[in-house]
């Protein structure tokens, strides 16, 4: 099969032909639809931080269709239109058993939705409702972030609320945020790009982010944001979340940095007696509710280019610029 290969950071991802993957006891193989670029990709291939090991292949907001499947797999058969979680994990521990893979120990690897073929874990797999197209079940990994972390807030009803970020991560929380009964919604961000997404999606004020945010996200919403969002996953975002949330308020860490955050005052935190809850991807009933949900309300236009693979490394590459926001596909049969 097809794929695109990390070989090293500072190099554009390889096309190449790689063996088809087998499915272990617990796993299947699908045919690739579509798979999303998350920033966790480009940050684990840019050589700063935590990595991906060179030979590695990326790719994890999936859809497809199922073509085999392991021994101990029961739930699914081939010709299964399914999305797969970001990871396959070992579907036989207490915690896949449970419906929470993401604290499996015995992960058995990534998905590797930059190919033709993927896989997935038969525990962390959901079928697709009817009216919910391979294309748009790509964006089930994002918006099922989202859904996590607006459920980790403990959000009361009408509470305000800031975002910051306007990328797919940030735009799932304002979904989730506005159907689970948030009152106002300031969105802070460094450009205007997704300024009309964010307000479709629930937001009720956009602000491009800058250093008199706090008075201006607390002028938008009449007071300071009870809950705030991080979904930009930069050092420093933390400060500014700090800076930003009311006393007692909370902060929702849902970007991915993996490096120290020096730009953070934890005296700040201390006189606001703020909480900081960080926010591990999601569990299967969030997976399976972004499914349900995105076929009976459909998302506002989020994808902003679908490419194959003679146009996806040059994209790729492009993603990393600064104020790029977007959200890309890769089709690989295309």
């Amino acid at each position: 099969m097809k794929a695109a290969v990390f070989t090293a950071a500072g190099q554009p991802l390889s096309i190449q032909t790689v063996p088809d993957p087998t499915p272990g006891p617990t796993e299947i193989v699908l045919k690739v639809a579509r798979c999303g670029v998350c920033a966790t990709d480009l940050a684990m291939s840019s050589g700063v931080g935590d990595q991906w090991p060179p030979g590695s292949v990326l790719g994890h907001e999936m859809s497809g269709e199922v073509v085999a499947i392991g021994s101990a797999v029961t739930n699914f058969k081939p010709g299964d239109l399914v999305a797969p979680m970001s990871f396959v994990p070992c579907g036989a521990c207490p915690d896949c058993l449970k419906g929470e893979p993401m604290w499996c120990a015995g992960w058995l690897g990534g998905s590797g939705g930059f190919a033709q073929y993927g896989k997935g874990g038969h525990l962390a797999t959901v079928r697709l409702p009817e009216n919910v197209s391979l294309n748009d079940a790509a964006l089930i990994e994002p918006v099922a972030v989202g859904l996590h972390g607006v459920r980790l807030a403990g959000m009361r009803p009408d509470a305000r609320v800031l975002v910051i970020g306007a990328g797919p991560i940030a735009l799932g929380a304002i979904f989730w945020a506005r159907r689970l009964g948030a009152g106002p919604i300031a969105v802070a961000a460094s450009s205007t790009r997704h300024a009309d997404l964010a307000m479709k999606m629930g937001a009720t004020a956009f602000m491009t982010a800058g250093p008199n945010l706090a008075a201006e996200c607390a002028d938008a919403l009449g007071q300071a944001p009870e809950i705030v969002f991080e979904a930009v996953g930069k050092q420093g975002i933390l400060g500014t979340a700090l800076n930003c949330v009311a006393k007692r308020g909370t902060i929702v860490s849902l970007g991915f940095c993996t490096l120290p955050d020096e730009g953070m005052v934890p005296a700040v935190g201390l006189f606001k007696e703020v909480r900081i809850q960080f926010s591990m991807v999601y569990d299967v009933r969030d997976y399976a509710l972004a499914a349900q949900t995105l076929g009976e309300s459909p998302l506002p236009a989020m994808i902003t280019q679908t490419v194959g693979f003679d146009e996806f490394p040059a994209t790729f590459e492009s993603m990393r610029q600064p104020g790029i926001q977007s959200k890309v596909m890769l089709d690989p049969w295309s």
